[in-house]
């Protein structure tokens, strides 16, 4: 093996082979970082050939793509009383790439960090191309999920397949893909029955049948805390994304990565919550929360034939969207207490059919709410909840994909009960939805970068972060570009 010298621009082996050496078999194995040809064997096989003949073979390779992981050599034939190899070896340091990366709460930093490597034989790195900050990926900024050590945030993204592992027969060098957020193994009960969130094998520490506030989550999402896998996410350069034959899909050429790249969360996010509503023609549907997953339910529940879609937030800037590009019926909460009573007036006083919660537990509140959480040991509010149960007809449905990370007091299952509602919530199962809305992107049913206000390269993520969490400069979405 090679002794770590000083950093050297490449990687210089010299061997030197005397003219009565025996057959040999030599293999320089080469680990590959990131970018540059691959190399692998450099001399392998019985007798020396005759196109050959050298009697010193220089080699040399840069190191910014490679770092030498081992060499081996093989003399057959017998050792002869002569030293039939000599060679020297100077090495380079690993390959390192950006990344955005959680510290603590409201602390994002953009650090130099070690690439990605393979570690099963399932698995593919990608070179990141374009990676999206998710609404959800503010729960962890702001403190509302414990994430104890740094780690990659990011389950929005897209890129080149750089690598695979020995198993992937999918995908291959080269392929342009975009990568649903939950990481699915595939081939389990819950895999198999369409319901990728709750995959059996991706999350081996913290998995289990209870979904307690700590304990027995469900499937291992990209970035999304030690809770969920602790897998690193895509706002990096570079990620490893395991099982790769059954989540990451191939996109053509044609469309950009701005076009395809919300199939990753926010656009099936926001379909399962219309899905899910059973929203099938002519019924009124009411979404709270105009944030990216809030516009694309609207989007959504067009295509699947509602006849009225009112969208309900308190930012002025983000019902324009609302309005504007997906062409809703807007509902400013904040300035409006009578905004129930309008929703009823528009469906004969009865509600409406389906009520989208995409704001989640990170609510607007009162000081007074503030407070009865502290007295309760709760984070967050269940507001936008109580509001969506209120807007609904009875017997309609509820659908909830507004992340809930805490158990609440005094929960209004006499409401739910004497309206005899229907709830759906949870994580939506992207790799069930994906190919259907890649259809209709490719078909140009569906626009999706038209809620994109923000471009920015990945060494601007703190600010990224900070001015989505804020709510400043009109920011709805952001691009991050590594």
């Amino acid at each position: 093996m090679c002794p770590g010298l000083m950093p050297l621009p490449g990687i210089v082996v010299s061997l030197t082979c005397t003219a009565e050496a025996p057959s040999t078999f030599l293999v320089l194995v080469f680990r590959k970082l990131s970018g540059g040809p691959q190399l692998s064997v450099i001399w392998q096989g019985g007798d020396r050939p005759e196109s050959c003949p050298l009697k010193h073979v220089f080699l040399t390779i840069d190191c910014n793509h490679f770092y030498l992981n081992g060499i081996f050599f093989l003399i057959c034939n017998g050792l002869l009383n002569y030293k039939p190899w000599s060679f020297y070896c100077l090495t380079n340091k690993p390959h390192s790439m950006k990344a955005a990366v959680f510290h603590n709460p409201k602390d994002i930093r953009v650090d130099n960090i070690p690439d990605p490597e393979i570690k099963q034989p399932g698995d593919a790195i990608i070179r990141v191309t374009s990676t999206a900050i998710c609404g959800s990926d503010l729960h962890i900024y702001n403190g509302m999920f414990p994430q104890p050590r740094n780690m990659v945030l990011g389950h929005e993204f897209m890129g080149i397949v750089e690598e695979v592992g020995s198993n992937v027969s999918r995908l291959q060098k080269g392929d342009r893909v975009v990568v649903p957020f939950p990481v699915a193994c595939g081939g389990c009960y819950f895999c198999n029955h369409g319901l990728v969130g709750h995959c059996e094998n991706s999350n081996p520490d913290f998995y289990g049948p209870e979904g307690g506030l700590m304990t027995e989550k469900g499937g291992g999402l990209f970035g999304y805390t030690d809770l969920y896998g602790g897998y690193d996410g895509g706002q990096a350069e570079y990620v490893r994304v395991p099982y790769a034959d059954f989540g990451p899909r191939k996109v053509p050429d044609t469309l950009t990565d701005e076009q395809v790249l919300f199939l990753t969360d926010i656009l099936p996010t926001g379909y399962a919550a219309v899905d899910w509503g059973g929203v099938k023609g002519g019924e009124t549907v009411a979404v709270f929360g105009c944030g990216p997953v809030g516009l694309m339910a609207i989007k959504a529940a067009w295509l699947r034939g509602a006849s009225k879609v009112i969208a309900l937030d308190i930012e002025d800037y983000r019902l324009t969207m609302a309005a504007n590009v997906c062409g809703a019926e807007i509902i400013n909460v904040k300035d409006n207490d009578k905004a129930i009573e309008e929703i009823r007036n528009w469906t004969n006083g009865r509600g409406a059919d389906v009520v989208i919660d995409a704001v989640g537990m990170e609510a607007d509140r009162s000081a007074l709410d503030r407070v009865k959480s502290v007295i309760r040991m709760e984070k967050g509010t269940i507001n936008a909840l109580r509001m969506c149960l209120s807007a609904v007809r009875r017997g309609g449905t509820v659908s909830v994909v507004g992340v809930y990370g805490y158990p609440y007091d005094n929960f209004p299952w006499h409401q739910i009960f004497d309206k005899g509602l229907t709830i759906r919530a949870g994580q939506a199962p992207a790799h069930t939805y994906i190919d259907e809305l890649q259809r209709w992107v490719e078909e140009g049913k569906i626009k999706l970068d038209d809620i994109i206000t923000h471009r920015l390269p990945l060494s601007q993520a703190a600010h990224a972060y900070e001015i989505f969490n804020k709510k400043e400069d009109n920011c709805v979405k952001v691009i991050l570009k590594p």
